[in-house]
């Protein structure tokens, strides 16, 4: 076999220029433009990565602030049921306090409807004995109604002052009213009577008054002296039904 080592050598140098001008512009424009997207696909990555990950905080933040919320919500739910048990409460302490407040008020008015009752009832009742007692001592018999109590009267004015005795036995008729008018007999002793205690000679000026019912009643400036069953029935009545 016969080798032509200048058509190999040609042929090597021919190999040599073509991998050196592939090289030149076909395999560094490749790799540059493969290495160019390299870069790109780096920093798109890398985006991509930056923008996950912004995603991701963004979504935990997202969840971190569901829980805050959900956190304050659950608080204010607390916190508002606790007010409006609070709340509750107070009404219902007012509304225990109205209710007791108007019992009070309620039983005060009872006690005092009752204790008015009470006193009408008393009053009634003093005034009906009074009135009863009246009627019974209009039936006295006509000597009782006045001597029966010439005596009181006397021992009355005999208990005055002496200025007070002294005066009446000046002034002239020794003014009176009785229960019915006097005979001259009951008229002679009061006279005589009254003019002992009163350490002088008087006369009386006798007036009639049925109202008295039994007794006399000396009516003078100085003094006032009463002996007769409406001034006692009138002291009784003022007794019963006086309002303490």
């Amino acid at each position: 076999m016969h080798l032509d080592w200048w058509t190999l050598g040609l042929q090597t140098v021919n190999v040599v220029v073509l991998l050196w001008i592939l090289k030149r512009f076909l395999f560094r424009p490749v790799a540059k433009i493969v290495a160019d997207r390299q870069a790109a696909a780096d920093v798109e990555l890398r985006r991509a990565r930056q923008a996950r990950a912004e995603a991701e905080k963004a979504r935990d933040a997202a969840r971190t602030a569901t829980s805050d919320i959900a956190a304050q919500r659950a608080g204010l739910l607390v916190r508002a049921e606790e007010e409006a048990e609070a709340e509750k409460a107070k009404l219902l302490e007012a509304a225990e306090a109205e209710a007791e407040a108007a019992r009070e008020a309620a039983r005060a008015e009872l006690d005092r409807m009752r204790a008015a009752e009470t006193q009408a009832l008393t009053d009634a009742a003093g005034t009906l004995a009074v009135d009863i007692a009246e009627r019974l001592f209009a039936r006295l018999p006509e000597e009782a109604r006045i001597n029966g109590f010439m005596g009181g009267l006397v021992k009355a004015v005999s208990a005055l002052p002496d200025a007070a005795r002294a005066e009446i036995a000046s002034a002239g008729p020794v003014r009176l009213r009785a229960a019915r008018a006097l005979t001259a007999d009951e008229t002679d002793r009061l006279e005589a009577s009254l003019s002992e205690v009163l350490a002088h000679p008087v006369e009386v000026a006798v007036e009639s008054d049925e109202t008295l019912i039994a007794g006399l009643e000396l009516d003078a400036p100085q003094a006032v002296v009463r002996n007769h069953f409406r001034a006692d029935l009138d002291l009784i009545r003022q007794e019963l039904t006086r309002h303490d």
